[in-house]
């Protein structure tokens, strides 16, 4: 079985050595003889750029790879929304998943079940979000707030020509 490893840090300082989590996963890959490539980078896990992620995730569409290993899943998505996306398209080509530190591997029931009752879960948190948008939405408009943009907002032409901006009742646009 050959595996990418994916390795990320939010930074380089010594508290975020790479190696905490390079070591077990070679450890794991060797115990279970398999050959292995490591993807590592240093990125925050939301704003900033993941180009080796982006390659590793070329090598597995080109099906490099018979499964991905993580140290723990918070270093792969950037959002659980992220992360069930990344782990959809790996179902999708029959790569096997696996989270060393949690303990599950997609190839097996238990880690299928567990990736099912983590998307429910993010449909729920979804619709929670949404339940308290629509709450605050409400509650602003019977306060007679204007909700939108601001009139004159600098991006207006631009919003206008796109077909993104929408005349609002009373609007001089």
């Amino acid at each position: 079985m050959k595996i990418a490893l994916y390795i990320r840090n939010s930074t380089n300082e010594e508290r975020q050595n790479p190696q905490n989590q390079i070591n077990p996963l070679i450890d794991e890959c060797k115990r279970k003889g398999w050959e292995y490539i490591i993807f590592q980078e240093f990125a925050s896990g939301s704003k900033e750029s993941r180009p080796e992620l982006d390659k590793m995730l070329q090598r597995i569409r080109k099906r490099e790879f018979n499964g991905v290993m993580v140290w723990k899943l918070d270093r792969l998505g950037r959002s659980l929304q992220h992360l069930l996306q990344l782990i959809e398209e790996f179902n999708n080509k029959k790569i096997a998943f696996i989270s060393l530190t949690e303990g599950f591997d997609t190839s097996t029931s238990q880690g299928k079940l567990f990736m099912q009752l983590l998307g429910a879960f993010a449909e729920f948190e979804r619709n929670l979000i949404q339940e308290r948008i629509n709450a605050g939405l409400t509650r602003a408009k019977l306060e007679g707030k204007t909700l939108g943009r601001p009139q004159g907002s600098k991006d207006k032409k631009i919003r206008r020509l796109s077909g993104y901006h929408l005349r609002w009742a009373g609007s001089k646009t």
